[in-house]
């Protein structure tokens, strides 16, 4: 699923509006009816009563018409009109004068400088007064009047976008504060950012019927990594395959007091599918490893308690490494002999990352290809503190085509970004997967999916879906409170069965 500016979106309506063809005014009606679904479905209780707050433009037009339509669907409906500006939209006179007469929906007006009005405890304030054109903050009455509504005890929903956020760069002013926010075919740029979460709530997108070509001829740089096109890129298995098919993987991981990070990462690996797994692991981490992880083979380094040596990997199809490593001088020394003498891209996390962190030098050594798996801590210690979530996503796109690699950026909507350009946010994840060494099962799994001979940025994608939806049916049998990273790998086969169903 491609995701837009807001500009795009805007062209994305006259194309359709002019190629398929359909009035406005009937477009306007389709987003209004597919908001409506959607709402009945969520809100189902009619007696809670609605107040809508509808401005002068089209996404005040939308809020008129979902007036009038939950209105029909016999909810207690009431529209506060705020007079901003001189002039209305025609869509929005459309709808207004299509309001039930009679006080079937009774108007308000709100006018600058005018009283706000205390609504009901318990009802639903739905946002219609800006939308997604919005390109200065709001500020004055009509910054006081979101103020108020996000003080009121009430559920809040917003039409498209919340009113005073800036779809496509950081929102300074007042912004309406949504529980829940129904974007019209698809999410807005500034939903995937962390200081946006407390605006948008949770969000939903569905289509309004744009048109398909136009979506489809439009370029953006920028994708949301859903079911079907994660799936799209998810290999066959055949009769006669057998486990040198699907690759030997090469993990590189533990150090005394930490060998728990290898086992965590060796076992995902082993679950992703990758048809052989080595581990390289100091010394004390020999018994523990064999013993809690069978199916694993271990290359022993000659350090009791370190990584001090970089083992032969011309045989593997995949290295991981970084996980519970530790930063002591001789681990580091033999993280970049392994960084110069690789063949092929590597899966990259954790200690390994904070030492190319300390080490900015090193960063030219990473192979071509290779997948870094900061979490924002870590991404911060490599390429350098950014002031909002839009910097940063610009510098790691930035560093991604600079240094030719790619990095997962991991969070609730963990981003991926390519060599060439291009970044992925995920769709799947919850909070219960905020647990230690849930990061380490990520790493082992693109590692297995990167050993079965996939692309590295495919390995990503799948790696990151799969680990988002195993941590989703982990939390529906857990509860996210009680999950531990462990659950995820668990739950590795369901994910697959449902990506592949």
């Amino acid at each position: 699923m491609k995701i837009f500016t807001a500009e795009q979106i805007r062209q994305l309506d006259e194309y359709t509006i002019k190629n398929e063809p359909i009035p406005s005014i009937n477009l306007m009606e389709r987003a209004a009816l597919a908001f409506t679904y959607w709402f009945t479905e969520k809100f189902p209780d009619t007696a809670i009563p609605i107040n809508i707050f509808c401005g002068p433009g089209n996404n005040g037009g939308d809020g008129l018409a979902i007036a009038r339509m939950l209105h029909h669907r016999f909810y207690d409906v009431v529209v506060y009109r705020c007079r901003i500006g001189s002039s209305t939209s025609e869509d929005f006179d459309v709808n207004l004068e299509r309001l039930p007469g009679h006080g079937g929906v009774p108007v308000h007006e709100i006018e600058k400088g005018g009283a706000l009005t205390e609504l009901p405890e318990g009802g639903i304030i739905i946002d219609g007064i800006f939308g997604s054109g919005l390109n200065r903050p709001v500020e004055g009455f009509w910054a006081e009047l979101l103020e108020h509504l996000n003080r009121q005890p009430a559920t809040r929903v917003a039409i498209d976008i919340p009113s005073g956020l800036f779809a496509d760069k950081p929102t300074e002013g007042a912004v309406f504060l949504a529980d829940f926010t129904f974007s019209f075919e698809l999410p807005k740029f500034a939903f995937f950012f962390p200081e946006n979460q407390h605006r948008v709530g949770q969000w939903f997108a569905r289509s309004i019927g744009l048109h398909p070509q136009a979506i489809e001829s439009t370029q953006t740089p920028y994708y949301f990594a859903d079911q079907s096109f994660v799936r799209s890129y998810l290999k066959k298995r055949h009769k006669y395959d057998h486990k040198g098919i699907f690759g030997h993987a090469l993990l590189i991981m533990g150090s005394y007091g930490k060998m728990g990070a290898a086992v965590l990462s060796s076992r995902a690996c082993l679950r992703s599918g990758a048809g052989l797994v080595s581990v390289h692991v100091p010394k004390c981490g020999y018994e523990i490893i064999q013993t809690a992880i069978p199916e694993a083979m271990v290359s022993v380094d000659r350090h009791q308690y370190l990584f001090s040596e970089a083992p032969e990997a011309g045989g593997y199809d995949a290295i991981g490494i970084g996980c519970g490593l530790g930063q002591k001088k001789v681990s580091r020394k033999a993280l970049l002999e392994v960084l110069k003498n690789a063949e092929r891209p590597m899966v990259i996390d954790a200690d390994a990352l904070n030492i190319l962190g300390k080490e900015k030098g090193w960063q030219k050594h990473i192979p071509k290809g290779s997948i870094l798996t900061p979490h924002p801590k870590e991404f911060e210690r490599l390429f350098g503190k950014a002031a909002n979530g839009f910097e940063r996503n610009e510098r790691q796109i930035e560093k991604a085509q600079e240094l030719g690699i790619h990095i997962v950026l991991k969070g609730a909507h963990t981003s991926i970004a390519a060599p060439d350009g291009n970044c992925f946010f995920n769709s799947t994840g919850n909070p219960g997967m905020a647990t230690a060494g849930s990061g380490d099962v990520l790493t082992g799994i693109i590692t297995g999916i990167l050993a079965q001979g996939y692309e590295p940025l495919k390995a990503a994608l799948l790696g990151v879906y799969l680990h988002g939806l195993a941590g989703d049916l982990a939390a529906q049998k857990c509860g996210q409170e009680a999950m531990i990273a462990g659950d995820i790998t668990e739950q590795l086969g369901a994910a697959y069965k449902m990506l592949e169903a």
